[in-house]
């Protein structure tokens, strides 16, 4: 993982340095609290949220936090959302 974050912040215009654990931590929640397919969305969810605040560290670390407090409260109300293998009913 850190080889391809150091490869891909090597090209002109790609800024992936980011708190990459926080929004694996995220996206590994919505996969198993809300439904497997949504996780990869909600990445790419989190990243445009932070480009449209303002982007940098701080937009992103805040659409994070933000993130994973709606998919904390997603699983506690609905616990039967998504079944072992992330699919919802």
């Amino acid at each position: 993982m850190r080889r391809w974050i150091t490869a891909a912040n090597a090209e002109p215009g790609v800024d992936l340095d980011r708190d990459v654990p926080a929004l694996h931590d995220t996206t590994r929640l919505v996969a198993h609290g809300a439904a497997r397919p949504a996780a990869p969305s909600t990445a790419l969810l989190v990243g445009c949220t932070a480009a449209r605040t303002g982007g940098g560290e701080t937009a992103a670390a805040d659409a994070d936090r933000r993130t994973t407090a709606l998919a904390e409260r997603w699983t506690a109300q609905h616990p039967d959302s998504a079944d072992a293998s992330g699919r919802t009913p």
